[in-house]
């Protein structure tokens, strides 16, 4: 059974998919990639706010689904410029402090997203 996840303290998604997705029977949840958007559809111009907005974005579409970042074992991370790995960086690991085992991460530097204005994007796997 698959239940998505779309927490009412986030912007709707932009298209046809959910901020998370619980799959039961695989003990896996996994989330879109999640931009620095706060609910109010503002985005900062800062890198490292709009990561900060990412994660707390991915920590609430894991409460959604029961879980914290502690379930999460994979990220994988996007930024516009080489400039932003740094405030991505910290970030990441401010949302991680509490975590006994890290996860797994990717970062790669991409070209851009949907609009001009983001400038990172982060997606999870967790297990449970």
């Amino acid at each position: 059974m698959k239940q998505p996840l779309t927490p009412a303290s986030l912007a709707p998604p932009f298209g046809q998919y959910s901020h998370g997705m619980k799959a039961d029977a695989q003990g896996v949840l996994l989330t879109s990639g999640q931009l620095g958007i706060n609910s109010d559809g503002s985005v900062p111009e800062d890198a490292g706010e709009q990561a900060r907005i990412c994660f707390e974005s991915i920590a609430a579409i894991l409460r959604e689904g029961g879980l914290s970042m502690a379930n999460v074992v994979r990220l994988n991370a996007f930024v516009t410029d080489r400039k932003y790995m740094p405030a991505y960086m910290q970030a990441r690991d401010e949302a991680l402090a509490g975590c006994p085992v890290k996860p797994a991460s990717t970062l790669v530097i991409v070209s851009g997203f949907s609009r001009p204005e983001f400038l990172v994007e982060v997606e999870a796997t967790a297990v449970y």
